[in-house]
């Protein structure tokens, strides 16, 4: 016989209490129920739960205190906060402690009962969805990274990935939506960027037929398709700012008016967002409202740039090399140890998606089964050392920065007087650290083989 899945609710006004014990109860549930802060600890101790709804305020404490009592001794309970109505500061103040997801009084009874049919499923999706193999690395940055997904998965806040273009968002988001509740449902993506400003509230919300010219029939929107599962909004930047005032609206309210309807739709769908752009200095620019800001980024996920992460790009290369072959997989063309030298010296301003596109190009142009460094066809820029593409090249740390050749200015071309300056650090790094090869590299920033690599091309063996 299975073992029925129990709640805990914890509010100190009794009619909201009965009224969850009984909701509950007809999904099969336990319900032990508190009136305050501290018989709910107490409860907790004792018992074993599936599920927490606390109310925000309570006689001795708030439903804050016990969010984060619950996510430092048992992370594994869902708790979700009832708040009340338009109280959105202290929503997003929950789900940053770590609640679930929060809903508002009066309570809505089908609202209530997707959130804890969420929560219920959350436990068994976790254990069934490890950590997908498609986001790849051992470097502590994404080890990191996709803990971080797995924890944020576990939630249905708002989440705002952030990263320059190239380093994987999207895939990300998607991992967020396999790895959670809603992972039986659509994963929505949408590039804010691509839809024309005029459509964009027909596209996002839908339009009822003969609401403007052209609408020849009811439409369903981006959000009703996302009904259950995730809606990603890329490039969310690129929202002008009478769609953003709708957007916010929609995750506030949880519900959508699709354009010529008279009433709103109420939608269940989590909201994951990107951009490559510095968001926080649009808000301060006034190209972005803050009150939306807030709201999308109440857990804000971080994607390293490629050149953060240089020792996860061998594996990253094999990986699309595999790709490429596909069934001729024993067709394998490989990297030479000059070649993936390079590609590890490189600052890949382009991220991911570059590494993909030269691998790609040299997979039809090298002859034979191996790639050399002349396939890869990098750009000059590859050359300089501690090149960050977010910041200006600086000497070397511990290392005299040479003076500009005067070459330069009487004509010496750019990469011949590049190259001279780079000799010149390396051989300075070599004298000290008495031509110890591994402190060397150490002291320059970039591998071993990196480094042997430079020193083979510049001559200086």
């Amino acid at each position: 016989m299975a073992i029925a899945r129990s709640a805990l609710v914890v509010d100190d006004e009794r009619d909201i209490r009965e009224l969850l014990v009984l909701t509950l109860g007809r999904m099969g549930l336990r319900v032990d129920t508190a009136a305050d802060l501290s018989s709910a600890r107490a409860q907790l101790a004792q018992g074993s739960y599936d599920l927490c709804l606390t109310d925000m305020r309570l006689p001795d404490g708030s439903g804050q205190e016990l969010i984060e009592h619950i996510a430092q001794k048992y992370a594994d309970i869902p708790v979700a906060m009832i708040t009340a109505f338009g109280n959105v500061e202290a929503a997003v103040t929950a789900l940053k402690a770590g609640a679930f997801d929060f809903v508002t009084k009066p309570v809505d009874l089908a609202v209530l009962r997707r959130l804890v049919q969420h929560a219920l499923d959350l436990n068994q999706q976790r254990k069934s969805a490890p950590a997908s193999a498609r986001l790849l690395g051992d470097s502590p940055r994404m080890q990191q990274l996709r803990q971080t997904i797995q924890r944020v998965a576990r939630s249905q806040a708002p989440v705002y990935i952030s990263g320059e273009s190239g380093v994987g968002k999207e895939l990300v988001a998607r991992l967020i939506h396999e790895q959670g509740s809603r992972a039986g449902g659509s994963f929505v993506p949408v590039n804010c960027g691509a839809i024309p400003s005029e459509l964009m509230e027909s596209e996002l919300f839908g339009h009822k037929k003969g609401s403007f010219t052209g609408a020849h029939a009811d439409k369903e929107g981006l959000f009703q398709a996302a009904q259950g599962g995730t809606l990603f909004l890329d490039e969310v930047a690129e929202l002008p700012l009478h769609m953003q005032v709708k957007l916010l609206r929609v995750i506030q309210e949880k519900s959508v008016r699709p354009v010529g309807a008279p009433a709103e739709l109420p939608v269940d769908v989590r909201i994951l967002s990107a951009t490559h752009k510095n968001l926080a200095k649009l808000v301060e620019d006034g190209k972005f409202r803050q009150d939306l800001y807030y709201r999308i980024n109440v857990i804000e996920l971080a994607v390293p740039p490629l050149r953060q992460r240089r020792e996860d790009i061998a594996q990253l290369a094999e990986a699309i090399l595999k790709r490429l072959a596909g069934e001729t997989a024993d067709k394998l063309p490989t990297l030479s140890e000059e070649a993936e030298a390079a590609l590890t010296a490189y600052p890949f301003p382009g991220n991911v998606r570059e590494l993909e596109n030269i691998l790609e190009r040299a997979v039809a142009l090298c002859d034979g089964q191996s790639i050399e460094v002349s396939d890869l066809y990098l750009p000059e820029v590859d050359s300089l050392i501690g090149l960050e593409a977010d910041m200006p090249l600086r000497p070397v740390a511990a290392a005299p920065s040479p003076a500009v050749p005067a070459g330069l200015a009487d004509g010496t071309a750019l990469p011949d007087a590049i190259e001279q300056m780079e000799r010149e650090t390396i051989q300075k790094a070599l004298e000290a650290n008495r031509y110890n090869k591994t402190k060397t590299a150490a002291q320059l920033g970039i591998t071993f083989r990196a480094l042997r690599y430079k020193l083979k091309k510049l001559e200086m063996e």
